[in-house]
């Protein structure tokens, strides 16, 4: 295993961190290590906690090397001590709240966010006895109103699916570590190379590796990555207690797709800003969404904060009704684009969006909070994100459909 602690470029770090040529065969590919337990050389403890970092592997819940070099990848990728690989991104989010939160605390959660994260936070979290409250952590005033003496965590997202609303990390990271609370944030819409997470002073970055990371669509994987003493709690509550671990197999899919995630990233969002400059003139189109453009209404955070627009954009056509029947348009038109649901993939996916379906099953917001979804959002959106086809592709595929 090459160690060394020379700075790497980013393309470098994807192919090379946490790989090395494998020593009984010499493979220069890493290999998949299937097996579920481990012949031991020593006498051990059977529990968990008897675990140290460099213990040989025992049994595949506990460790795999396949998934330990994905981990790395991921951390050296990320920038942080250490990474550990679960089974979903939904997995990852879970590991947070359960390993950080205990009956009687208090969690603070975005008020926008992925609807498995939002449901998580509003039907199941109250049954533990963990009291949780949403707030749009754009509205700075809003957050530091939210936070409490016994605030354990501030779980983020930015930017926010589906609006791609933005949260300042830097500021939200200030107020909550000033009462003594962790802070966690889902970047998956930018992936480890978008967002310089270690200083705007978050404390876990969770992944679906589902999407970038991967990048193909063809296996599910969730990552939280962070420092070592954080993750190492996350490894024992989540990877042991829970179960929910990373399958090798498709450990090995997402570390053969992280290997090229710098090039893939670059594509996703040239193809993304001139889909969304293209979109802006389309009269089909009312209003677009992206962070990349000037008319976002955080552009300036943007730029300040994100190294990358993303892939991701979203665009409103008008009412409820005129975004189903385009919808449909869609399913039988498009040819290229994909309509599904996910992100992330080399291929381009769309998906209509109904606001009101959101505000009654996962948001359930009102009054000022849902106003400010509707000023990004509309009755409703579609969501695209951007593969790496030739833009001038996509936009005649969506033209085929926007009529």
């Amino acid at each position: 295993m090459d160690r060394s602690n020379t700075p790497r470029g980013p393309m470098t770090t994807a192919i090379h961190a946490g790989e090395a040529p494998d020593p009984a065969t010499g493979a220069s590919a890493p290999p998949i290590h299937m097996s579920s337990s481990f012949v031991s050389d020593d006498i051990s403890g059977f529990s968990a906690h008897d675990i140290q970092d460099h213990s040989p592997y025992s049994y595949a819940r506990w460790a795999n090397p396949t998934t330990d070099m994905l981990e790395r990848k991921i951390a050296a990728l990320q920038g942080t001590d250490a990474c550990i690989c679960l089974a979903s991104g939904m997995a990852a989010a879970t590991a947070i709240f359960l390993t950080f939160l205990s009956a009687g605390d208090h969690v603070l959660v975005s008020d926008v966010s992925y609807v498995g994260v939002a449901e998580l936070a509003r039907d199941t979290l109250p049954r533990m006895g963990v009291e949780a409250s949403f707030v749009n952590m754009s509205d700075l005033d809003a957050v530091a109103a939210a936070l409490r003496p016994n605030t354990r965590l501030v779980h983020t997202e930015t930017p926010v699916n589906p609006i791609l609303r933005l949260t300042d990390l830097a500021a939200v990271s200030k107020m909550a570590h000033e009462v003594g609370a962790l802070v966690s944030c889902d970047s998956t819409f930018l992936s480890p190379l978008g967002m310089d997470t270690n200083a705007l002073g978050v404390d876990l970055v969770m992944h679906s590796i589902t999407k970038y990371i991967c990048g193909h669509g063809d296996a599910v994987g969730g990552a939280v990555a962070g420092r070592a003493d954080l993750i190492r709690q996350i490894r024992i509550e989540a990877g042991i207690h829970h179960g929910g671990i990373l399958s090798p197999f498709n450990a090995w899919l997402i570390a053969r797709g992280a290997s090229t995630l710098p090039l893939r990233v670059r594509a996703h969002c040239d193809g993304a800003l001139a889909l969304a400059q293209w979109l802006e003139s389309h009269p089909k189109v009312i209003h677009v969404t992206y962070p990349g453009l000037v008319s976002h209404p955080q552009y300036n955070l943007a730029q300040r904060q994100m190294t990358y627009g993303s892939g991701m954009l979203t665009f409103q056509v008008g009412d409820a009704a005129t975004g189903q029947s385009l919808a449909r348009q869609m399913i039988d038109r498009l040819e290229i684009i994909h309509y599904a649901v996910s992100l992330g993939h080399h291929r381009s996916l769309i998906f209509w969006m109904e606001t009101q379906g959101l505000m009654d099953t996962s948001f359930r917001l009102s009054g000022a909070a849902a106003e400010s979804y509707r000023a990004f959002a509309g009755d409703g959106v579609f969501r695209l994100s951007v593969g790496l086809e030739d833009p001038s592709d996509l936009m005649t595929d969506l033209d085929r459909a926007l009529v």
